[in-house]
């Protein structure tokens, strides 16, 4: 490899909002984020999916039939 060229690549500390800290490697030493594993509501269960209904039934809903 040349040198100089390539980035530093280390240790680095990835902090959520929610206060979860993830150790890691990356060319940055440290990263702040606004969701992770811990917090995201895919990941918790918490994730709200409206299922009712399809397209007909907005259809029904935007003209009243």
């Amino acid at each position: 490899m040349k040198e100089g060229l390539h980035p530093n690549y280390g240790p680095a500390t990835i902090t959520c909002a929610c206060g979860n800290v993830i150790e890691t490697n990356s060319t940055k030493p440290e990263m702040k984020v606004d969701v992770c594993s811990k917090c995201h509501p895919y990941w918790t269960g918490s994730l709200k999916q409206n299922t009712t209904g399809g397209r007909a039934d907005r259809f029904r809903k935007k003209y009243g039939i």
